[in-house]
């Protein structure tokens, strides 16, 4: 699922004193410029921060962009590239004063983006914390995210790279059974005796009650879905054997 750029600082800012300002930078500028598909948040951090250094803007506009570029993917060694060619271009001085809040903004000292966080960024939904609960039902790391415990239960599942969880069974005299939406990355879905099936963002897939079945990441990549909870009567989950690294590494 694509990020959804959202910025509220011009109506805290300015809404009394100049709601159309306002409006062109929260609804404007980020809300339809930030947000048009032709390239990806990361290029256009950069196109902004290149545009802000030749202009000689040094204020915390910029450090918020330089911040917004980390955010989304740039890392120290690409911005000290992308502030080097720029300063050819725009200016020895202003290549000094924009070094001098880079190096804040990618200080050496706090520790390196994970894994995890990279692609904690990339998703709309937090990936939570260790599903320490039914780590015993999983072969590797997941993490596990409420997203609505009223109404009808809904979770975010984040599985690391190779990690997926035993063959199963949902439960229930009468009803049922599960819904998964593929938020994140790639993963698979696989009933007992069928083909496995691919999962990517958008992906929908519907469980009924009784079918075996398991699901979780590609081997390549971190994999996050919505487990939605069907409501029925006398609802439960039967755990079974584990996927076998022999029917797992057939997956590609």
């Amino acid at each position: 699922m694509k990020e959804k750029i959202v910025q509220t600082a011009g109506r805290a800012q300015l809404g009394e004193f100049a709601p159309m300002f306002a409006h062109l930078n929260d609804d404007i500028l980020f809300g339809e410029v930030w947000n048009e598909d032709a390239i990806d948040v990361k290029t256009k951090c950069i196109v902004t921060v290149v545009s802000l250094m030749a202009s000689g803007i040094t204020d915390s506009s910029l450090k918020y962009h330089l911040e917004n570029a980390k955010k989304h993917g740039v890392t120290k060694e690409e911005a000290a590239a992308i502030i080097t060619h720029a300063t050819m271009y725009v200016g020895w001085p202003k290549g000094w004063a924009v070094f001098r809040m880079a190096t804040e903004v990618w200080n050496e000292t706090t520790d390196a983006l994970t894994e995890k966080d990279k692609y904690q960024s990339e998703i709309f939904f937090p990936i939570g914390e260790p599903n320490d609960a039914f780590a015993k039902y999983f072969i590797g790391q997941s993490y596990l995210a409420p997203v609505s415990t009223a109404q009808i239960p809904m979770f975010n599942v984040t599985f690391e790279p190779g990690c997926r969880n035993n063959w199963h069974v949902h439960t229930a005299k009468s009803g049922g059974g599960q819904m998964l939406i593929c938020v994140g990355g790639r993963g698979y879905y696989q009933e007992w005796g069928k083909e496995a099936q691919e999962m990517l963002p958008g992906t929908v897939v519907n469980i009924p009650a009784g079918v075996k079945h398991w699901h979780g990441a590609a081997p390549d990549s971190w994999f996050s879905h919505l487990a939605v909870e069907i409501g029925g009567e006398e609802t439960g989950n039967e755990w079974l054997e584990p996927v076998s690294d022999c029917e797992y590494d057939k997956l590609k």
